[in-house]
């Protein structure tokens, strides 16, 4: 393919994106595909020679798209919202065509420079404080992470580095391997397993705080769990703190859990992948309070909720050389002339992989496009459709609200046993017209509804709840006849 056949291409690929992206309502929201069904589609081995554009579009549509759940439907209620726009599309397309591996300052410029100075943007969205932000000569610093997983075993590992060097500062003798198996993270029993795969990367003990009747960490049942394990010769160093769970979206309380994290000189890790969104409306900032005096580091994902597409997490740190100290190593190879001019960073010292791409361009792109005003009318009215279905839910006698909503994600139920619910998802998901996931809050199997897509609708979101009623009264109506029947 030359120049001039990708321009015609790349036209064609625009108009079929575009296409795809005003048609998405009209395609089934999740695939009627078995596991397994990919293969016996496409020939065993690769072409020996070349095919043709043509054909590989045509093979898109009867292939590929058959076993698409499209994330991006009106219909798509599950998990949580994963961001899409135009700008961002367009971002990546020149991403892709620079190409550059932003390793280092030498290895691009423009890369490294562009994170910097958005990252600092997006920081003054959330009203972050100074020690967050790069600046021209702050201590902080904010990196794009791959996803929220990866923000917390960074932080994770730093948080190990930093008291490993510590404690063998104060006793010399102490080997690594020592303090490590005595070292004990914390994160609440809500928290991601995301938390709990990073203690297991990290080989350090991971333990879960029980929440209290709003799904929230508080302060009393960390500092118990605290006192129990350094009474029993442990080194606490490590606690997550989640506003906006994935379950439920409940918040873990800053304000009480902040404060032991600084007396016990432990790293607390402020993980907001989903919520953190819409911090950049005054209305929810407070949710983000004690971050400025408690948190060592935060993360949120821009590419759920902010519009710029997948992978984008943002994460700062209060003291950046706690993190580059623990990962940098500098070959001759990977060295510039320009490293410790004090000016610039090297952003493979914030991160595990080396490689990056030039993800900043679509922050660039979506900040400047959308501006804030529409990045923050967005999520209000994401905000909206949530309270809208809440109140639906609540109008129909035979449906429980199962935690307060406060952004975007309703957890419901049917009035009754878990098998009873666990039919109505599997009915909701069988029939394809819309897709829900599930989560267990204590015992309850709980059904999510999550305002997800960029283009939903107050419409679309009524058509769902009509239609969850309506499986309701059927699965309910056949329950019914059943017992009869056994009774008779």
């Amino acid at each position: 393919m030359n120049a001039r056949e990708f321009r015609r291409r790349g036209k064609e690929m625009v108009d079929y994106v575009a296409d795809y992206l005003e048609g998405i309502e009209g395609r089934q929201v999740y695939p009627d595909v078995e596991p397994g069904y990919l293969r016996p589609l496409l020939p065993t081995a690769a072409p020996q020679e070349p095919e043709t554009f043509e054909d590989i579009i045509k093979d898109v549509e009867k292939i590929i798209m058959p076993g698409v759940t499209h994330w991006h439907s009106p219909y798509f209620f599950a998990y949580f919202p994963t961001a899409s726009s135009y700008p961002a599309l367009l971002a990546d397309m020149l991403c892709g065509a620079i190409g550059c591996i932003g390793f280092s300052w030498a290895a691009s410029p423009a890369c490294t420079e562009l994170e910097t100075v958005m990252m600092d943007w997006l920081g003054k969205m959330l009203q972050l404080p100074g020690v967050f932000l790069a600046g021209e000569a702050g201590e902080g610093g904010g990196v794009i992470q791959g996803s929220a997983s990866e923000a917390t075993l960074v932080a994770l590992l730093a948080a190990r580095t930093k008291v490993t060097r510590c404690l063998q500062a104060a006793s010399p003798g102490l080997t690594q391997a020592a303090i490590v198996e005595k070292l004990v993270a914390y994160a609440s029993d809500q928290a991601h397993s995301s938390v709990e795969r990073a203690g297991l990367i990290g080989g350090v003990k991971l333990k879960a705080i029980p929440s209290d009747g709003k799904f929230a960490m508080r302060a009393s049942a960390l500092q118990e769990a605290l006192e129990r394990d350094k009474a029993e010769g442990l080194i606490p160093f490590f606690v997550v703190a989640t506003l906006g769970t994935t379950s439920c979206c409940s918040f873990d309380n800053l304000l009480e859990v902040g404060p032991i994290c600084h007396e016990e000189d432990v790293w607390l890790h402020v993980d907001a992948a989903y919520a953190g969104s819409a911090f950049i409306c005054p209305e929810f900032r407070h949710l983000l309070n004690g971050v400025e005096q408690y948190a060592d580091s935060f993360n949120f994902n821009p590419h759920k909720w902010l519009l710029v597409n997948f992978d984008c997490s943002a994460m700062w740190v209060k003291k950046r050389t706690d993190l580059t100290g623990a990962f940098k190593l500098d070959p001759v190879y990977l060295k510039h002339s320009h490293q410790d001019s004090g000016l610039i960073t090297d952003y493979r010292h914030w991160q595990l992989p080396l490689g990056r791409r030039f993800r900043s361009l679509k922050m660039w792109f979506v900040f400047r496009m959308y501006g804030v005003k529409g990045l923050q009318a967005y999520i209000r009215k994401h905000v909206q459709l949530s309270h809208e279905f809440e109140a639906l839910v609540h109008q129909d006698p035979r449906f429980e609200i199962c935690a307060e909503v406060t952004l975007g994600l309703v957890c419901f139920r049917l009035k009754g046993s878990n098998k009873l619910n666990e039919a109505l998802l599997e009915r909701i998901n069988s029939a394809k017209k819309i897709h829900l996931v599930p989560c267990h809050l204590r015992d309850q199997f709980v059904l999510r509804f999550a305002i997800c897509s960029r283009t939903v609708e107050s419409a679309h979101v009524q058509l769902a709840w009509e239609h969850i009623r309506g499986l309701a009264t059927d699965l309910l109506g056949a329950q019914k006849e059943e017992k009869a029947e056994i009774e008779s």
